[in-house]
């Protein structure tokens, strides 16, 4: 047994489930701890995969009775028709265009001072989104027409580029699309589920001759396991926040976390991966 390695794959865990469902990007973060953690390497990339899943869950087990009724209703209720339609709608932009470029996004941007510069223009856009006039249109998530899906599956693809955030980017957009907070963000919540899976799954499949359960399961079941507990502390906390407070908070953090990654790099302090 790696003790290293198991407390690698337990703060990854953590820093997966904590930032998921946060405005402050997930990748953005799983980059800058495997590097600060020399733990970045191809197999390192697999196990960010993984760890996904148990955030995935957090949000299955948080929405169970919502994602049951949907089921049930699947082909006998309209209205869970309805729901489940705009969830394909919302996540094909993500997905296509991710099969159509996010090789080459990978290969230029997920490097830490890529992942700083997008920290802090995505607060900057945080901060210009929570300026305007906020006027809701949309209370609740089955509320949504298929064109706001649309719109807001347009949004999430800025998500590609790293640092950028796929739930803040859906929920920023969502507010900008007339979408109450609640709606926005519990919307950005369900729209993970389809997208991590096929996300995680796709990337599982491409590297699957990485991957070897005799000697991987411990430590990546610590880090799914982290993943979830620490995600699921992270979304009931981000409804309670938002029923009384605005976004601008992430906007700061990611402005300071941002610039932090900058100093560091250009004083010499860290020497984060540049190739």
């Amino acid at each position: 047994m790696d003790i290293t390695l198991i407390v690698k794959a337990l703060i990854l865990g953590i820093v997966e489930g904590l930032t998921e469902f946060l405005p402050i990007s997930s990748t953005g973060h799983l980059i800058l701890a495997g590097d600060l953690l020399e733990f970045n390497d191809e197999k390192a990339k697999l196990f960010t995969i993984v760890i996904q899943v148990g955030a995935i869950l957090a949000i299955c087990w948080e929405y169970r009775r919502k994602i049951g009724s949907v089921l049930s209703g699947l082909f006998s209720e309209r209205q869970s028709q309805k729901f489940v339609l705009n969830l394909l709608i919302a996540f094909l932009p993500l997905a296509i265009l991710g099969l159509l470029f996010g090789k080459h996004i990978k290969a230029l941007l997920f490097k830490p001072l890529p992942v700083a510069l997008a920290f802090i223009v995505g607060a900057f856009v945080i901060i210009w989104a929570e300026k305007r006039e906020h006027k809701v249109r949309v209370l609740e998530v089955d509320d949504l027409s298929p064109l706001d899906a649309l719109k807001l599956g347009l949004a999430q693809a800025f998500a590609l580029i790293p640092g950028t955030s796929r739930s803040g980017a859906t929920i920023i957009g969502g507010l900008l699309f007339g979408l109450s907070r609640k709606a926005a963000t519990e919307f950005s919540f369900f729209l993970a589920i389809p997208t991590l899976i096929m996300a995680s799954a796709y990337d599982l499949y491409k590297h699957r001759d990485l991957l070897n359960l005799e000697n991987d399961a411990l430590h990546f079941l610590v880090g799914l396991v982290a993943a979830f507990i620490s995600a699921l502390l992270a979304v009931k906390g981000l409804l309670r926040y938002i029923s009384h407070h605005n976004f601008i908070i992430f906007a700061w953090y990611r402005i300071v976390f941002g610039l932090a990654v900058i100093a560091t790099a250009y004083s010499g302090l860290v020497h984060w991966t540049v190739d």
